[in-house]
Order: structure tokens, then sequence, then C-alpha cells
């Protein structure tokens, strides 16, 4: 997998939790989703618990995985001021989502906001739905969404940066200013976004860095068949509306192949 901007985004659970506090509407759409399949549900890219932690107040149980030991620790924090019956739901395992085996099989596995697209060379992914096929039931379904390429951004100049209003840094408190730089390697359909923040107060700026493998609709289609999966649906959105030109997030359902 690869190294740089595939953990970094996740070191500081802070930053995280406060840029993403108003994405709402796909926790709504996997809560819901939880609740019709019932538990247990797995999780991959499990965090600091935006998702899983919501499933479990609504009752159902949670495994996560993940990769971003910080995420991790902030969740087993959050975890300690949630209710006991919460508590005893929601159960974490650090590891590569390429290679971690539970041995457990559950009826919804489910691999919200991107974490696909960490994904980044078609090995991983055929490991990766090599695990889904093993931790799925007979009867069970993955889910997961992904951000659609914008052309926009892959053709942008990595030499220009874009500003943004600045932002207070929740672990330090400060005024920062807000940049990025956006560097697309077209042989390998991987973006790179530069994250780069300047103190307001003159000290000295740091950057993160975030890369994503860009999945285009027919390209994840033909991944998932051939890895044996089928009845594979997609969505815009968490809408449930079919896709379309100005689709952000595509919501991906398949089932395992059945033996003919």
């Amino acid at each position: 997998m690869q190294t740089e901007g595939a953990l970094a985004h996740y070191a500081d659970p802070s930053y995280y939790s406060k840029t993403y506090a108003r994405r709402k509407s796909d926790v709504a759409y996997y809560v819901k989703l939880a609740r019709e399949h019932g538990g247990p549900v797995l999780e991959y890219g499990v965090g600091n618990g935006r998702v899983a932690l919501e499933i479990a107040r609504k009752g159902v149980e949670v495994t996560g995985i993940d990769w971003s030991r910080p995420m991790l620790e902030d969740l087993r924090t959050r975890l300690r001021r949630e209710p006991g019956e919460v508590r005893t739901r929601v159960r974490s395992r650090f590891g590569d989502m390429r290679s971690v085996r539970l041995g457990s099989r559950f009826p919804l596995v489910i691999a919200p906001f991107n974490v696909v697209l960490h994904l980044y060379s078609r090995r991983d992914v055929e490991r990766f739905l090599a695990r889904v096929r093993e931790h799925l039931r007979p009867s069970g379904r993955l889910i997961f969404d992904y951000s659609m390429p914008q052309p926009a951004d892959l053709c942008r100049d990595p030499l220009q940066s874009f500003g943004a209003p600045p932002i207070r840094y929740p672990r330090t408190n400060q005024l920062v200013g807000y940049r990025e730089r956006f560097e697309y390697d077209p042989l390998r359909q991987t973006l790179l976004v530069r994250m780069e923040f300047q103190p307001k107060d003159g000290a000295p700026g740091w950057s993160v860095p975030l890369s994503h493998r860009q999945f285009f609709p027919q390209e994840m289609l033909a991944l998932l068949h051939y890895n044996g999966f089928e009845d594979i649906v997609c969505t815009a959105d968490f809408t449930g509306r079919a896709p379309g030109p100005y689709t952000d997030s595509m919501v991906v359902s398949a089932t395992t192949r059945r033996r003919r």
C-alpha cells in the first residue's frame, strides 16, 4: 500500500473530527442499513467511530478495522464517554484491510467515506475483496461509497495552490491559513492532495498529504465482477437514486457470487 498520503490525514483525530463534523448524510445512511440488516456489522476504516458509534447507539453491534493507531485510540477515548451498553457493542481491531482475518462472518460489511480509495493498485483491490468475501455471510452485502473522480481536480497545476478561509486548528487553538495543492498521476490514477497549514502568528507551517486512488465507475463495476461479486447496484449521494453526471459520492452495494 502506498505510504505517502495513506495515513497522514488520520494522524490528528481532533482535526479530522472538526473537518467532517457536518458530514451527516452518510452516517444516517449506514445507520439505516445496519438496522435493516441487523448485527453484527463489520466496518472497514472505522477510524474514531464517526459511523460506528452512531450504529452502536441504535442497538447494533459493530466490529471495526483500521490502520491508524491515533484514530483507534481516539475511538477508545470516545467509547469511555458512552453508556455501558454502547461500549459493549463496539469492537475494534488494528490492521490492514487487505490482510486482517477475523474468523467471523457478517450480514453487512461496510467501508464508508472513501476507504476504498486507499487501495492503490489492482492487487490491493483483489486482496481487500478476498477478505470481504471471507467475512460476508452467504446472503450478506458489501456496501461502500467513494468520491467520483472530478476532472477539474485531475488537471490542476500542481504548482498552484488553492486557498480557503482561515481555520482555528483544534489541537493547538491556533488561527491558521489553509491551502491545497493537487497532483494527479495519470498512470497510477492517484490524486495527491497536499493540505498546507500556515499559523497566522508566524509559527512554522506544516503540510499533510492525502492520496486517493481514482476509480471510474465502469472500472469499479469490473473489479467487483471479476473478484466474485454480483447483484451490483450503484446509487448517488446516499439518496437511493440512480447516479448522474453530477454525482459526488457513488454508493455501491454487492453480494458475493453464488455457485451455479
